[in-house]
């Protein structure tokens, strides 16, 4: 294996792949994986654990300062921790994936979260997904990634993770939230979602998780 270690960048909507692309593509090419949408997703629940309301931009920008998120890899996979306790499940419920969109659209926040990464990232060999990673966060980034796939898709791959912790919403319902979540990502003022001008384009609908791996591993092995 080649001990370059790049920066790569997966970026695109909700439910189309990234985390669970990312993952694997990190574990593969032993890079550190980063969650931005885990660390939007603490910030969220940190703020509704105290009763904030998500209109009051400057109490959770506040709540900044007292709230620590750590990732930690265990036998299993990669854990989010948000002051001290493991969150990687409660972040991950319909609440805090209805409201994090309020919250990510927060200049104050993004500026605050966007340094983070940008440090994880300063040595390279880490393989990061969100929205803004390819724009605004890793902007030098060797390797872009956008993927992206159909409402439909999108909404049937959420049922069935939804099905798998319990969660019982019709598939109608998703698509809805998705479409909803898709408008709000790609016209909020800060980092809005948009694929950067280098970023190569994957439409991940109709192919499996191996073959979107394998894709983006050629890629990479081109950049290495």
């Amino acid at each position: 294996m080649n001990n370059k270690k790049i920066q790569i960048a997966i970026d695109g909507p909700a439910s189309s792949g990234k985390s669970t692309v990312a993952k694997l593509i990190a574990k593969k090419f032993a890079y550190i994986y980063c969650d931005t949408g885990a660390m939007y997703r603490a910030v969220t629940l940190n703020a509704i654990n105290n009763q904030i309301d998500l209109d009051n931009e400057q109490s959770i920008v506040d709540l900044l300062q007292h709230t620590v998120i750590d990732f930690k890899t265990i036998p299993g996979g990669q854990q989010v921790f948000l002051n001290g306790k493991n969150v990687t499940e409660t972040i991950r419920n319909e609440e805090i994936t209805n409201s994090v969109s309020a919250v990510a659209a927060i200049k104050d926040v993004r500026s605050n979260l966007v340094k983070k990464q940008q440090k994880i990232a300063n040595n390279g060999g880490i393989v990061m997904d969100g929205r803004d990673i390819g724009t605004t966060v890793l902007p030098n980034a060797q390797v872009k990634i956008y993927l992206v796939a159909s409402v439909l898709e999108r909404a049937k791959r959420r049922l069935k993770d939804n099905q798998n912790m319990g969660i019982n919403i019709s598939l109608d319902q998703l698509e809805k939230e998705i479409s909803n979540r898709d408008y709000k990502d790609s016209h909020r003022k800060i980092s809005p979602l948009r694929m950067a001008k280098d970023a190569i384009k994957i439409d991940t609908s109709s192919m499996s998780v191996e073959q979107v791996v394998n894709k983006i591993s050629t890629i990479i092995d081109q950049k290495l």
